[in-house]
């Protein structure tokens, strides 16, 4: 009996081995690996691989945005506006928690059948409520600018967002967040977005030597932001009272023959009108930048709200004179879900993400924003123009996954308004169009361009 039992006990520990044996598996590079059985789920329409045992997890975060605008009510002397379609956003990212310390992440855009690279993040957060992480990103500046498209309250950004705020820079970051302080600072280099910024980059070395200087003060920024958030306690309610600077010099993405110049520009919030009608044009003799913010947001309930003003003092070196020049501007919005919706807070990124739908059929979110940019300086023959922006929105919460927007926005352009010097801006003493605008002597009284646009958005996140 005892042999038998021996027999037996031989046999299952042959079977344990060769079982053993046979979990071994090899990478393509014949090196043995871990494995891990994975749960695939879908989690609110998002594609999602997770391992119940260990830390590992990865998602797939893309989205489709198709946009068509029209225009209507511009003046005759006007350049004519084009209504049309487009893919605004054709995103494919991609997202990993490799373990319960590391993350990384690529997103690039297809629209227009150009690709760029978006985020391309490698991140550390095994530190408790620290998070640092080095690659492509946008900068902590703007509550408006980091907030993802997809949760946008209008289909476009602000003006003085697009003319001014940073948005996704090659560069390291440590951000520090408890329920109450969220705290951030970077520092980063040129954009790693497609292949004319890379082109600029490696022109820049090749033909000049430039590069990161701290002793010539060129090819970097700092940027830092403090956001305070008293209402931490409140289910249902946030508060948002946030400030950030940056500290900013000629990146290496500027084009060789704009070294050293200073330009802000921006189209009059739509994508659709690719004009640019305020636009400073490359101002010459550019050492750096103060760039600031203030800004206030918060929700209750289904109502949310935000402000903001940037501020931008540019200081220029010619002729061992120093000289600087201030530019800026402000918006204001807010928007409430009708139906019972609820607004929510994304807390790590101090911004604000997916609403809650009050009803099976979703919800419907009434907006409402006024927008004022300033791209001149008079004392200093800066006339990039500035306007104005009156604008009212409806957004329909379809489901998790689908959302439709529809825009209506008046512009108010002023008379230096004119695209670098390509854009009509009024009539002269014989009553034809022109581009300069101290030739303007009608319609009296008045000169830019001011229209009115309607714009439609039905997206798709998965």
């Amino acid at each position: 009996m005892r042999k038998f039992l021996f027999t037996i006990a031989l046999a299952l520990l042959a079977v344990t081995a060769a079982h053993a044996q046979k979990a071994v598996k090899y990478n393509q590079y014949g090196v043995a690996v871990e494995s891990d059985v994975l749960d695939v789920e879908s989690q609110d329409g998002f594609l999602v691989i997770e391992s119940p045992n260990s830390g590992y997890k990865i998602w797939f975060d893309n989205r489709v945005q198709f946009d068509a605008g029209a225009f209507f009510g511009a003046p005759e002397f006007a350049d004519p506006i084009g209504n049309g379609v487009s893919i605004r956003r054709a995103r494919f990212a991609v997202k990993a928690q490799v373990d319960k310390n590391w993350y990384g992440e690529f997103d690039m855009d297809l629209a227009d059948g150009l690709v760029e690279l978006k985020d391309a993040i490698v991140r550390y957060i095994g530190v408790p409520n620290l998070e640092l992480q080095a690659g492509n990103f946008k900068e902590n500046f703007s509550i408006q600018r980091n907030t993802s498209s997809r949760y946008l309250m209008f289909m476009e950004r602000p003006m003085v967002c697009s003319a001014l705020a940073p948005s996704r820079h090659l560069g390291v970051n440590a951000k520090y967040d408890n329920p109450w302080l969220w705290v951030s600072t970077g520092l980063f280099a040129q954009e790693g977005a497609g292949a004319e910024e890379i082109t600029n980059v490696q022109d820049n070395n090749k033909d000049f030597g430039r590069g990161i200087s701290f002793k010539n003060n060129t090819g970097y920024a700092a940027t830092a932001k403090v956001v305070l958030r008293p209402l931490f306690k409140l289910d249902n309610a946030s508060l948002h009272i946030g400030a950030a600077y940056s500290y900013r010099t000629t990146l290496l993405s500027s084009a060789t023959g704009e070294w050293g110049t200073y330009r802000a520009s921006a189209r009059n919030s739509t994508s659709i009108n690719r004009k640019k009608y305020l636009d400073t044009n490359n101002l010459k003799g550019y050492d750096h930048n103060n760039l600031w913010t203030v800004e206030l947001a918060g929700h209750w309930g289904g109502l949310r709200y935000e402000a903001a003003y940037i501020g931008d003092n540019v200081v220029f070196k010619n002729d061992d004179a120093v000289t600087s020049s201030n530019f800026g501007g402000w918006y204001a919005q807010a928007g409430y879900l009708l139906f019972g919706g609820k607004q929510r807070y994304d807390s790590k990124g101090a911004k604000y993400t997916r609403a809650v739908r009050g009803q099976k059929w979703g919800d419907l979110e009434l907006c409402a924003r006024y927008e004022y940019c300033n791209l001149n300086d008079f004392g200093h023959n800066v006339f990039g123009g500035s306007a104005e922006a009156y604008a009212v929105g409806l957004n329909w919460w379809v489901t998790n996954n689908v959302r439709m927007q529809l825009n209506y926005q008046y512009n108010n352009n002023d008379r230096y308004a004119n695209g670098k010097d390509k854009l009509n801006v009024g009539l002269d003493a014989a009553g034809k169009a022109v581009k300069d605008y101290t030739k303007v002597v009608a319609p009296a009284g008045k000169a830019g361009v001011d229209y009115n646009m309607i714009s439609l958005r039905l997206e798709v996140d998965f």
